[in-house]
């Protein structure tokens, strides 16, 4: 049988995490964190904090990670603690509605701001009943079905690229960055009417849930962990150095931005950094911001299929899934059909305009997936004791009792502000159901 081939290096692995993480939200969440919490320093507490919440969940993962360095993640996780039904839920959830809408995001968001250097993206292809397509919207699955086939040949084809993008991201980020620190004319500093801002703790929730957000992609390395060279030592150096910088790219950005732009300018604009380039360079650095966040989306989209496509495979490793999703390319060595389905079913989601309502279903359930999966670090502890643990979670077990903490006022403040999506959420996972119990079935038939 033809098995995945451990191809990717440090660097590829680097370029994941901190490729994945990065995408929109560092030009657009520090609107929604100022309107919330009113002042410029607590628009850094709220960063800080968030960052060390996903350092504590990056530290436990590495100790994961490395003990099974399986594909699939935390798929591998919860099938390990827990039992294989938690494994499946996963994995249904990644392939129909979490990674899938993810990617379907991302490519939308690609297509609007390429479109604002070719304005015919947003206009209408044609209209079929309530379904209306405009350009964009097939180039965005254009696009995502050429990341799948590009991936479809070869780890290292789809790792080589994720590296050189990442590397053109975080060079223009830091250029976008240096413009805004040495920027000659910074602005006063200030904060928002304390009318306009929400009750201290309410507001600084609903900013964290923002943070949480925009740091949201660092676990995406586990899925590729049988891919991964010298796993025990690489994965726990990608996790922790990634997660780490982008902690450290996302403090120096807000600082720029605040310093170029008054907290109210900061609240009124949703592409804080567009306006920040605007002040500095007029329509050539707003420009310049389009191509930047062009690229960082792209970065954020290759390694979303890159990764994404183990999940189901690992499912159908197990019987879990259809069968050809566990197939091997004889020549290249990556899950094809598996990286096929994900791409195809989300460009079907891109069509549909459905993405986004289906990722604010889910994320109370994946929360929950999450959390089950960083808790397992403490049930595996004492049902594998056995188990080879090249790494072990720095600070145990405060460090995952931390992440834990985080994954709880995220999912009370989703359930509070968003109730009829998170129970529909939890009922669109559990309609996974009765096709686990089909396929094990049939896997033991």
């Amino acid at each position: 049988m033809t098995e995945l081939r451990r191809d990717l290096g440090l660097w590829a692995a680097l370029a994941i995490v901190v490729g994945t993480v990065i995408g929109s939200g560092i030009f657009r969440v520090p609107q929604t964190m100022i309107m919330n919490v009113g002042t410029v320093p607590m628009v850094f507490l709220v960063w800080i904090v968030g960052g060390v919440l996903s350092l504590a969940g990056a530290l436990t993962y590495a100790e994961l990670a490395a003990a099974m360095p399986g594909a699939g993640g935390e798929y591998v996780y919860l099938t390990e603690a827990y039992g294989p039904i938690w494994g499946f839920l996963y994995s249904w959830t990644q392939m129909w509605v979490a990674k899938s809408g993810s990617i379907a995001t991302l490519a939308t968001a690609f297509f609007e701001y390429t479109a604002h250097f070719i304005p015919e993206f947003e206009h209408v292809w044609f209209t079929a009943g309530p379904l209306s397509v405009k350009y964009g919207q097939v180039f965005a699955m254009l696009l995502i079905l050429a990341l799948g086939g590009l991936n479809y040949f070869g780890v290292k084809v789809g790792g080589g690229v994720q590296v050189a993008v990442t590397a053109i991201k975080v060079a223009l980020i830091a250029f976008v960055i240096l413009a805004g620190l040495f920027y000659s004319h910074p602005a006063s500093g200030g904060a928002l009417p304390p009318a306009s801002v929400p009750p201290l703790f309410t507001g600084f929730i609903a900013a964290l849930v923002g943070a949480l957000w925009a740091y949201d992609g660092w676990n995406n390395v586990g899925m590729v962990a049988s891919e991964v060279k010298n796993p025990q030592r690489n994965l726990p150096l990608a996790l922790i150095l990634g997660t780490a910088g982008v902690i450290a790219i996302y403090m120096l950005a807000n600082w720029a931005y605040f310093r170029v732009l008054s907290p109210a300018e900061v609240g009124a604009h949703k592409l804080v950094a567009a306006e920040m380039m605007q002040r500095i360079q007029g329509p050539a650095g707003a420009s310049a911001v389009s191509i930047a966040a062009m690229i960082s989306i792209f970065a954020a989209l290759n390694g979303s299929i890159l990764t994404g496509g183990r999940v189901p495979y690992a499912a159908a490793r197990d019987g879990l899934f259809f069968r050809s999703a566990a197939r091997v390319h004889p020549a290249f060595h990556t899950p094809g059909v598996s990286i096929l389905m994900l791409t195809a079913w989300s460009s079907i989601l891109v069509l549909s305009g459905k993405y986004e309502q289906l990722y604010d279903f889910v994320i109370f359930g994946s929360w929950i997936l999450y959390a089950m999966a960083t808790a397992s670090v403490f049930v595996l502890r004492r049902k594998r004791p056995d188990l080879v643990r090249p790494y072990k979670t720095l600070g145990y077990p405060v460090v995952p009792l931390l992440f834990l903490t985080g994954a709880v006022l995220l999912e009370v403040s989703t359930l509070v502000t968003k109730p009829f999506e998170s129970i529909a959420g939890i009922v669109l996972i559990l309609m996974g159901l009765p096709f686990y119990f089909y396929w094990k079935r049939r896997s033991a038939a």
